[in-house]
């Protein structure tokens, strides 16, 4: 287990993947559902973890279990405490709306023994998560965590399909080797913060895409190269125990419209010559250079017509 958690640090060493290994770094062992509710809180609330409760438990005044994770811990934890419900329920609104306490329930909550670091804490958050919320994420992280564990091809063929939206074929198909050089230019970027070449959206979604395809190829997972007769439009494939088919629309530059024309024109027969694809699909000149720079249309001739040299 331990060596598998090295190598998630390993591989998600920057972006939102970063921020979450540092958070189980920060909070340790936990074993229990509460406690996965609790950092599901924590990692969707604005100013409850980073500057709030990771100060606090680094320097030893809170706990996984007692830090403010969701809004229901300040109401229930005041109620706990002996204040009336009705003002805990008040505290409770006034911060997770990032209003904080006015001087009243301050002195109330001192009367009743709250501690400093709690009061602390309710006043640097911004938002919360009420428990319910959080609970719903853990539920879903976990019925996606089975399935990307025990059927991993449905998962990132999914995953591609529905979530991304910066895949790249021509990078991130041509092997490891390629897209670890990409990713290791954009991160270079990224981490330097440089404000006259910042990532552009498209790349910073390129970044997001790619390490799950850098994650993909560690487990020994694999793309083929796009068949022109059985690639689907917008919907990436299984094509045996190990790999992936991208879909269509995976090749930059080609739209969702122009991938449909193409395979629908593909299901009436093989293509005879590139004229014969242009006519069939409905597509031009610059789609057609665009697969055959990336071999996708194979030795298809130019022309319908036969030229001895076809013959030799």
């Amino acid at each position: 287990e331990q060596k598998a958690y090295d190598e998630a640090c390993a591989l998600f060493e920057n972006g939102k993947y970063a921020e979450a290994i540092e958070m189980f770094r920060a909070l340790g062992s936990f074993s229990d559902s509460p406690d996965r509710v609790r950092i599901a809180g924590l990692a969707h609330g604005t100013d409850v973890w980073q500057g709030n409760a990771e100060k606090l438990i680094d320097e030893g005044l809170a706990t996984i279990g007692t830090a403010i994770c969701t809004r229901d811990d300040i109401m229930l934890g005041l109620i706990q405490w002996g204040m009336d419900p009705q003002e805990s329920f008040k505290i409770m609104e006034s911060v997770r709306k990032g209003k904080g306490l006015n001087a009243d329930w301050e002195a109330h909550m001192k009367e009743h023994n709250v501690p400093d670091w709690y009061i602390w804490s309710c006043k640097k958050i911004k938002y919360m998560f009420p428990k319910a919320h959080a609970a719903a994420y853990v539920m879903m992280a976990w019925r996606i965590g089975y399935c990307k564990i025990f059927y991993p091809l449905a998962y990132y063929a999914s995953y591609f399909t529905i979530r991304a939206t910066g895949f790249s074929y021509e990078i991130m198909c041509q092997g490891k080797q390629r897209l670890e050089t990409f990713l290791a230019e954009l991160k270079k970027r990224n981490d330097a913060g440089n404000r006259e070449n910042p990532l552009s959206p498209k790349e910073a979604d390129m970044l997001k895409d790619g390490r799950i395809c850098q994650e993909m190829y560690a487990r020994g997972f694999s793309f083929v190269p796009i068949d022109l007769y059985k690639a689907q439009a917008t919907r990436f494939t299984i094509v045996d125990d190990h790999r992936l088919m991208p879909a269509l629309t995976s090749i930059d530059g080609l739209g969702e419209s122009v991938a449909v024309q193409i395979v629908e024109a593909a299901k009436q027969g093989e293509f005879i010559s590139k004229d014969d694809f242009k006519t069939r699909s409905g597509t031009g000149q610059t789609t057609c250079d665009l697969l055959d720079r990336l071999g996708i249309l194979g030795k298809l001739p130019e022309s319908n017509q036969l030229s001895i040299f076809d013959m030799i």
